[in-house]
């Protein structure tokens, strides 16, 4: 049954609320633990019980960190690391060009450099060299290093790793694993396929950051204090965030502890980067999401590859200025270019048709820095898996994204293991391809095959699932306070978000091309301002705008606008129908 009786909004969109069975135990939260009927509305929905209350709301590192051993070949990985520190060997650290990778080197060269030691940091140029390890560049640092630490990156390379035979292999990674594993020394990666699945949701971040705990602990075992890794944290919460890794479990109190970190402004690189996006609050899981990651990623997507990990890394404040303004300029002219390959990429999805188990589009000289931006675009207009692939020459470079209960990684892997892709692979909501031009309609036929038997073509318009009911008087400051309490929120769970009913506009302005800001009101004394992004994307932006005093059901998430030293609600509006 549809929540205000709304059964197709101004998105097209199905509104649902909680079950009854939701309800029922979100109002015994909020009794036996005494908070508010909004908080324990997400709660419920997470599962949590009353005993665990206290816990969830508070959740404490100590108590949700697992031990590091617990992670296949972590002790091996630890104790090389610790060999190669003391006997002054030359290290290496071979990283992914996006911010998990980049966030994942920063630990390692920041911990190092503490401990008086320099590493080598090398990140591959996305075009000239693609995704991974490749031959020349593992042969090269391993005629110069004992030990190469690859990050983010290395589970599925074979050949790379082994052509390296003159140094030690270390992989730190979390992309799944195939049948068999490269030739390294360890590889630590909890999605390895004979590993339990209990720690599948860890960024790479997390899995280095372990790693340093348990070097952290066998320094101590010889007498060694080792770095403080709590100051770590504001690059692990930057990296869970980023690369979407969802925010269950330890995951939580990473973030949670890292956003503390980062508000103390003790990092160059991170402070460097609030100040050329003008930031004048403490960063949130958005401005990790969409402020900062989108600016290390920069670099990686158009620029000089190693940009955002020698930010991330550097001590120098002057340093740190310059490559934010780099990076700030490079994000400029990546949406420059997204823009384009999305307008094309659409057209061409929409020929072909939205409906199926796969939307996709490839195109001559689509930029490979953005096609996994474009690949996200598409996913969330049609509520399908999307693949986009830029064309050079006989092959063509893609990236994919995928939708809940569809593992797009798997498929992905298993074309490849079928050799219609030259490679592919990644994990479950994202993966990257490289595609003959000659096999690009089979492979993508069977890879629409391999999702449609996950389910992928069954959905229409994604539901748009709501918390419950508010009326605009009781959306205030403390609340907002309250709700947070239950965060953070992101990927695997969800910011709250609320229906107001029967609601008058007493305002409305399109800001920009698309956007649109709102007064709403409950038609007494009690208003509150609302803001839509992209809303002329869709019949929202104008059935809004040209209201002629109608009424509506908005709804959307509880933010706090700061501006010019002052707090005010605001409604982040995500759909609307008419009352």
């Amino acid at each position: 049954m549809s929540f205000l009786g709304v059964e197709s909004s101004a998105t097209g969109r199905r509104w649902v609320g909680p079950d009854v069975e939701t309800n029922r135990q979100a109002e015994a939260l909020a009794q036996s633990a005494d908070i508010p009927p909004a908080v324990a509305q997400i709660l419920a929905r997470r599962g949590v019980t009353a005993p665990d209350v206290p816990g969830f709301l508070a959740p404490a590192l100590r108590d949700l960190l697992p031990d590091p051993l617990t992670l296949r070949d972590m002790g091996k990985a630890a104790e090389r690391f610790v060999e190669a520190l003391q006997a002054r060997e030359k290290i290496a650290v071979f990283a992914d060009y996006d911010v998990d990778g980049g966030s994942s080197a920063a630990q390692l060269l920041v911990w190092l450099r503490q401990m008086g030691h320099n590493a080598t940091l090398y990140i591959p140029d996305r075009i000239d060299e693609g995704y991974g390890p490749n031959v020349p560049a593992m042969q090269a640092l391993a005629a110069d290093h004992d030990l190469i630490i690859c990050v983010d990156c290395g589970t599925l390379s074979h050949e790379p790793i082994a052509a390296a035979a003159d140094a030690d292999v270390i992989v730190l990674d979390h992309h799944l694993g195939g049948e068999t594993l490269p030739p390294a020394l360890a590889v630590v990666n909890p999605n390895r396929q004979d590993e339990t699945g209990d720690l599948a949701h860890l960024c790479a971040a997390a899995v280095v950051f372990l790693m340093l705990v348990e070097v952290n602990r066998q320094l101590r075992a010889k007498g060694i204090k080792g770095p403080d890794l709590m100051a770590l944290l504001d690059l692990v919460a930057l990296a869970t965030v980023a690369d979407v890794a969802p925010l269950i479990g330890v995951n939580r109190a990473l973030v949670r502890q890292g956003l503390k970190v980062m508000a103390g402004r003790q990092r160059a690189g991170l402070v460097a980067l609030a100040d050329v996006a003008r930031l004048d609050t403490a960063p949130t899981p958005y401005t990790l999401g969409f402020v900062f990651g989108p600016r290390v990623n920069a670099g990686g997507r158009i620029g000089a590859a190693d940009l955002g990990a020698r930010l991330l890394s550097t001590d120098d404040p002057s340093e740190a200025a310059a490559l934010a303004e780099r990076l700030d300029g490079l994000n400029k002219e990546r949406r420059e270019i997204e823009n384009a390959v999305r307008a094309a990429a659409m057209d061409q999805a929409e020929a072909r048709g939205l409906d199926a188990p796969l939307v996709w589009a490839a195109g001559e000289g689509w930029h490979p820095g953005v096609v996994g931006i474009v690949a996200a675009r598409l996913k969330e207009a049609t509520n399908r898996p999307a693949v986009v692939i830029g064309l050079d020459g006989d092959e063509g470079k893609g990236s994919g994204r995928s939708i809940a209960g569809v593992d797009l990684g798997a498929s992905i892997q298993k074309v490849a293991a079928e050799e219609l892709l030259i490679k592919g692979g990644g994990h479950k909501m994202a993966a990257g391809l490289t595609v003959a031009r000659g096999k690009l309609d089979a492979a993508m036929d069977r890879l629409s095959e391999l999702l449609a038997k996950q389910g992928a073509g069954e959905a229409g318009p994604a539901d748009l699932r709501l918390d419950g009911l508010l009326m605009p008087g009781a959306a205030t400051i403390e609340l907002i306070q309250q709700l947070e309490s239950a965060g953070p929120f992101g990927a695997g769970a969800p910011a709250p978000r609320f229906a107001f009913p029967d609601c008058a506009i007493s305002f409305a302005k399109r800001v920009g091309e698309t956007h649109l800001k709102l007064t709403i009101s409950d038609g007494l004394q009690a208003r509150m301002d609302a803001i839509c992004f992209g809303a002329f994307d869709t019949a929202l932006g104008q059935m809004l705008l040209q209201h002629g005093g109608a009424r509506f059901h908005v709804a959307g998430k509880l933010e706090v606008n700061s501006w010019g030293g002052r707090q005010r609600v605001q409604l982040r509006l995500d759909d609307a129908a008419p009352a």
